[in-house]
């Protein structure tokens, strides 16, 4: 690491969402995430959502607003959903995935305990599968979608280790 970079921190991935209210339920209800704060933008039309996985490292979710705005910035690795204001009352409107041709962004990935047991819990919950963990090359790992169609990489931290060394 660099004196330069000393501190840096990779702090968020974004992506452009149709509807708050189906993928604030997905991200917390399906993926577990923690809601850990919310921005509106009145005069702008639109309002972002950060979500994370905190844990006891991360010290509590301060209420006082200034320094939860601080803390949210402090994380690593968070999702921040944008919305902009009245996509969700348009039949028509969609984002791209990414993964439709002109392909560009590809996925997030999600790390589980056991991908199996997950996927049997998302499938319980009718989420839409792109890969399931036995189907294609890549043995272990699945691919679900969220709301807009975004591709979630559903692994395991020993499982993915060992395919990729299996297959170099």
């Amino acid at each position: 690491m660099s004196q330069a970079t000393d501190g840096f921190v990779m702090n968020q991935t974004m992506l452009r969402i149709k509807d708050p209210e189906k993928s604030v339920q997905f991200y917390t209800d399906v993926l577990g995430m923690t809601l850990l704060d919310r921005y509106d933008f009145d005069t702008m039309k639109f309002s972002l959502y950060f979500f994370g996985y905190p844990d006891a490292a991360d010290g509590e979710i301060p209420d006082e607003p200034t320094a939860r705005t601080t803390w949210v910035f402090g994380r690593k690795a968070l999702l921040e959903l944008t919305h902009n204001w009245g996509t969700e009352d348009d039949a028509e409107f969609s984002h791209h995935n990414g993964n439709d041709d002109p392909r560009g962004f590809g996925h997030i990935g999600i790390s589980v305990p056991d991908v199996y047991a997950a996927c049997d819990r998302f499938d319980s919950l009718g989420v839409e599968f792109v890969k399931r963990p036995d189907e294609g090359a890549m043995r272990g790992l699945a691919f679900i979608k969220d709301p807009d169609g975004y591709w979630i990489e559903i692994l395991s931290a020993p499982g993915l280790s060992e395919l990729i060394n299996s297959m170099q």
